[in-house]
């Protein structure tokens, strides 16, 4: 029997930048710049369906500073311009934006447009894009539990939960892009019952059609929670 499974939150693992550009002979800093025209078209696909509540996208996680400075330094860069051009966008999309990580060791001007971009978006009702950023699960896992000991709260399931840096939803659906089958340590406490989709496409590829296909056949699981 087909099943009618509803999305509201929908996670991607973003990645195949750097051997989307090498396969082309280009600088990997190449493919960040086509990764990132890719999350607007999959941003504005997700405002615009019908039951997507919140888009949580992997852009930089707490192990991608172990990468060429000069490779961090452009995607240090590459967010700024990107936050300060699709600002129009986030209005347009009525989509609010958000972020999920520890942001303290980027730079101030960074930090201040990040800032900017989440003050000016926080009415906006049609989607909440989130981008985790310096982003690691386990990292997010033990910050939330001492903040909830901080506040002298009993350590439950759902205290510790609504201290995460995503508080939204749980994720109905995860999708990671260039044929990479694991979790990378992103949203380990989130993705617990999530449909997960392993795709061969490099990011820079990605298109919304493709988005359709597999939200489609999420749609068709049996998603049974534990049950039978």
């Amino acid at each position: 029997m087909a099943k009618t499974n509803t999305l509201k939150h929908l996670a991607i693992i973003m990645d195949g930048n750097g051997r989307w550009a090498k396969r082309r002979g280009r600088v990997r800093t190449k493919g960040h710049e086509m990764g990132a025209e890719v999350v607007r078209d999959i941003t504005t696909y997700c405002a615009k369906h019908e039951s997507i509540e919140t888009l949580t996208l992997y852009a930089f996680s707490t192990e991608n500073w172990k990468r060429p400075k000069m490779e961090v330094t452009f995607l240090m860069k590459l967010l700024d311009n990107y936050l300060k051009n699709e600002l129009d966008t986030y209005m347009r999309l009525d989509t609010r934006f958000e972020t999920a990580g520890d942001l303290e060791p980027f730079s101030n001007k960074l930090k201040q447009t990040i800032a900017d971009t989440k003050k000016a978006t926080k009415d906006n009702k049609s989607l909440v894009q989130v981008l985790a950023l310096n982003y690691g699960s386990r990292n997010e896992i033990v910050r939330a539990a001492n903040r909830v000991i901080s506040e002298k709260q009993e350590l439950t399931e759902e205290s510790l939960s609504n201290a995460l840096d995503t508080p939204y939803s749980d994720i109905d659906l995860m999708i990671r892009t260039s044929g990479e089958q694991r979790l990378s340590n992103f949203l380990l406490w989130q993705l617990s019952y999530s449909e997960m989709f392993f795709t061969d496409t490099l990011w820079p590829d990605f298109s919304p059609v493709e988005l359709e296909e597999i939200i489609s056949s999420f749609q068709n699981r049996d998603r049974k929670f534990g049950g039978i």
